[in-house]
């Protein structure tokens, strides 16, 4: 594209609050929030997918990633319960076998660490990996080491569906970028530009609850802070779906806790304008958002995977 590129502005990211209801953000209540978490997962391709892409794809990207190092740094950035992270570091360990690993998680929520911790415990093949744990956000641990001046190079970076997090997105990117090591590569996951999600926050995004946190980030986005950084990445999209066919069964558990999830308002069903209900029913099972199959309606849940260079 010709012509200068700036950074896309922070509020055109934002939620902004919906005043004249009484919807709640859906992070406002941690319980349910985990709960809609778990539903979605449960009826969501995101995992599958995840999979998929570090079988097929990550042994090239990593292929590179610790020549010449008698140890491997890696750093997990929103690590979660450590599920995907352990599968990250089994193709790690297939590439260098008996290579040392250092894996460092910064994640934010106690549960999801002792969860994490818990799954450790019960994988035999670990060796030559240390484990150490942060609870803190990205820029909390950002804050910590640039003060203390401990910098570390690191020779693989991941972000897993966390940059929608941060709250200054092209800080996080540079910096992060500055930490990678000779070779070292960054993967963020994230949502499509082609998904679901994009199209539902961009209509409907000034109707939902705020939440301060929260930025309504695709790739698209993180592409176009990455090019006016001048820095280097390969972009994949893999399709990923999330089975919606619930929301549209009155008074269903498990749809009401999809649709908390999607619209990330606590109890939608039951607190949302019925206008803004109608709309956002109608439009979940519109192209472009969903598809029919086989009398389901599959939303798409389509992700990006972006593989930032040194």
């Amino acid at each position: 594209m010709a012509g200068e590129r700036n950074f896309p502005s922070p509020s055109a990211f934002l939620r902004k609050p919906n005043m004249a209801s009484s919807m709640r953000s859906l992070f406002s209540d941690h319980g349910r929030y985990i709960e809609a978490f778990r539903r979605f997962l449960a009826n969501s391709t995101e995992h599958q997918c995840m999979q998929n892409f570090i079988e097929e794809k990550l042994p090239g990207i990593i292929a590179r990633i610790g020549d010449t190092k008698s140890e491997i740094n890696i750093l997990s950035i929103g690590g979660g319960a450590g599920e995907i992270d352990l599968q990250i570091l089994s193709q790690v360990q297939a590439h260098y076998p008996g290579r040392h690993i250092n894996n460092e998680v910064v994640e934010p929520n106690a549960e999801q660490i002792a969860k994490y911790k818990e799954r450790v415990a019960t994988v035999s093949d670990l060796k030559n990996i240390k484990f150490a744990w942060h609870q803190e956000t990205s820029s909390e641990y950002q804050n910590r080491i640039t003060e203390k001046k401990e910098l570390q190079k690191w020779n693989f970076i991941h972000m897993i569906q966390m940059l929608y997090y941060v709250k200054d997105v092209p800080a996080t990117l540079k910096f992060f970028h500055s930490l990678l090591d000779t070779m070292g590569k960054i993967l963020i996951i994230l949502v499509s530009g082609t998904s679901g999600w994009d199209k539902l926050w961009k209509k409907y995004g000034s109707r939902l609850p705020q939440n301060d946190l929260c930025l309504y980030v695709s790739s698209p986005d993180i592409i176009q802070i990455l090019e006016t950084l001048e820095i280097k990445y390969d972009c994949f999209d893999l399709l990923s779906t999330m089975d919606i066919s619930d929301c549209f069964v009155e008074g269903n558990e498990n749809g009401e806790l999809l649709l908390d999830f999607l619209t990330e308002t606590c109890h939608f069903s039951k607190t949302a304008p019925p206008d803004l209900k109608a709309e956002i029913l109608e439009d979940l099972q519109r192209p472009g958002f969903s598809v029919k199959e086989r009398e389901k309606i599959l939303f798409h849940n389509h992700l990006s995977f972006i593989v930032v260079e040194a």
